[in-house]
């Protein structure tokens, strides 16, 4: 007597497909953050603090030793990639924006890296070409914030970074223009951050700070 040949079950397959797809995603979950982990607690190392500086009472850290090897540099542009997709289960931005002027250190890097356009916010009268504007109230008054008009297309989305988060008012203002030229902000990353001035309230958009403590 001959036996037909047994039907595979295909959602059977299906769900062990997707299950396995599932299992590699939190492996590679779990490996990124023990490596970020590693790599951030190498660059806290290298940062160095000066007291009363540029006022009395202020205690400075400065980010600028993490510029200063090959070995430092790559570390932190590996660091903000690895926050970039944990923090947005690995989505990546079309554009990266960074504000003037610690922003344009690392956030060229880091668009190239995630495979984005980068996109520099800068000072009022610092940009040729038509620019929208948006507003930010300093210590000292109000200062201006510009972008080229052709910087961000509709619904695009868009990563803000700036070296440092103090009351959220510039990178409010950028966010502002973000959404001024139609694009998307899918959030906010930042090296450091004072906490005591509540910034991040400001952000409509997830914020992510590298060396938090």
């Amino acid at each position: 007597m001959s036996t037909s040949p047994q039907t595979p079950d295909v959602t059977q397959s299906v769900h062990n497909h997707s299950e396995n797809a599932s299992q590699r995603r939190e492996s590679e979950s779990t490996s990124s953050s023990a490596e970020l982990t590693s790599v951030t607690l190498k660059l806290r190392k290298a940062l160095r603090n000066f007291p009363d500086f540029p006022i009395p009472g202020i205690d400075f850290v400065d980010i600028l030793p993490l510029f200063a090897s090959h070995d430092l540099h790559e570390s932190l542009i590996r660091a903000l990639e690895l926050q970039v997709l944990l923090v947005n289960g690995g989505k990546k931005p079309d554009v990266v924006v960074g504000l003037d002027a610690r922003g344009f250190l690392f956030g060229p890097s880091l668009a190239l890296r995630l495979g984005a356009g980068f996109a520099p916010v800068r000072k009022r009268g610092k940009l040729p070409g038509p620019t929208e504007e948006a507003s930010f109230e300093k210590e000292y008054g109000q200062d201006y914030f510009q972008i080229q008009k052709d910087a961000i297309k509709p619904g695009q989305s868009v990563l803000v970074v700036d070296d440092i988060i103090a009351t959220g008012g510039s990178a409010q203002a950028a966010g502002k223009l973000v959404q001024q030229l139609g694009g998307i902000c899918m959030g906010y990353l930042f090296i450091l951050e004072l906490d005591f001035l509540k910034g991040r309230d400001k952000l409509s958009a997830p914020v992510a700070t590298l060396l938090r403590d």
